[in-house]
């Protein structure tokens, strides 16, 4: 019988990437797919009453992310209730649900994580669930799983000041930004513009003057053509509507589509809290952030020619054949890359 994996997923950036990682584990492993869930009463109670529909639990979510995976061929086992597993692979440690908490697991970094704020501090401190810092400040931080996947150096380097045991950090670069250059190349129409990718900070419960903010980036564009990406989790209504009163005519409003691509074609680059800020960077754009732009450096997302998946595949696999106790992994374990010929942009 061949071991069980099963990935939680979320957003399409989590499930596309779970997906890599799953096909580049091959046959050899039955792979199952279930939507970021939580095993309280009272989170599934709010899930089905429909005031979580701004997170990856929501039924929104999860539609679009089963409608993707049926479509690859995928199975999958919402909750993991089907079957028993011999690995998880977690796309967020914000919650733990208990009945995968006794098998071993693994941690996929997404992508950027929210600024650290008095909140987090506090929620740390006091143990409290790390959901209730209302943001992705303290994902990566919870040190439950028995091995995470980050980004980079500069991200292990985070997630260790957050109380994370280095020793189970392993940078394996993360599947949907470690071969940015790839973008350059693309059939998006438009080029030489101004682009502005904004996040959906009212719809996690935060403030934001977003006119102003739209006045500040055509300042910014000093004339040029301005594009905006809004966020997946946006009230798309909403935004355009207070872009099409503070932008001049002709702005283009994208909700859908590559953001990569757009990226790759725009001059310039202004985000507010994003993890495109990185793909940027990566492109050797001009870019912009709510972040302090050294440290996004330092966290770059390590450039290695699209090898991510199958780095993390291969943990996936010498820890599914580890003998001994899962704790005793991480100590005994030496992590080879992938070789690739990819110059790192970083």
């Amino acid at each position: 019988m061949r071991k069980r994996v099963l990935f939680t997923v979320g957003s399409f950036n989590q499930t596309s990437q779970m997906l890599q990682i799953a096909k580049a584990l091959g046959d050899q492993y039955d792979c199952w797919f279930s939507q970021y869930y939580a095993d309280s009463p009272i989170i599934n109670w709010v899930i089905r009453r429909g005031w979580l529909e701004h997170t990856i639990m929501g039924q929104r979510f999860r539609a679009a992310a089963e409608t993707y995976l049926l479509d690859k061929g995928m199975q999958i086992d919402y909750q993991g209730r089907k079957h028993p597993y011999d690995l998880v692979v977690h796309c967020s440690d914000m919650i733990m649900p208990r009945v995968p908490r006794g098998t071993k697991s693994i941690w996929v970094q997404e992508g950027m994580v929210d600024p650290t704020t008095p909140l987090s501090h506090i929620v740390k401190v006091l143990k409290l669930p790390r959901y209730l810092c209302g943001d992705t400040s303290l994902n990566g931080s919870s040190n439950l799983c028995d091995v995470y996947c980050a980004a980079s150096e500069g991200y292990k380097a985070f997630f260790t000041g957050m109380g994370t045991d280095p020793d189970k950090i392993f940078v394996t670069g993360i599947p949907n930004f470690d071969d940015l250059d790839k973008f350059r190349r693309n059939d998006f129409p438009h080029r030489d513009y101004v682009m502005v990718a904004t996040s959906d900070i009212r719809e996690t419960f935060r403030t934001e003057d977003r006119p102003a903010f739209i006045r500040k980036t055509v300042e910014m564009a000093a004339g040029r053509p301005l594009l905006f990406k809004l966020h997946p989790n946006e009230n798309r209504e909403r935004a355009e509507a207070e872009i099409r009163a503070n932008a001049p005519d002709g702005t283009l409003v994208f909700q859908e589509g590559n953001t990569n691509e757009m990226i790759a074609n725009c001059q310039e680059l202004i985000t507010q809290y994003s993890t495109v800020v990185y793909v940027g960077m990566a492109l050797g754009k001009t870019v912009s952030s709510y972040f302090d732009l050294d440290e996004l450096r330092r966290l770059t997302p390590i450039q290695n020619g699209g090898t991510s998946a199958a780095n993390i595949a291969t943990i996936c696999r010498d820890f599914l054949e580890f003998a001994g106790p899962r704790k005793e992994f991480v100590k005994s374990y030496r992590f080879e890359p992938v070789l690739s010929q990819a110059t790192d942009l970083s």
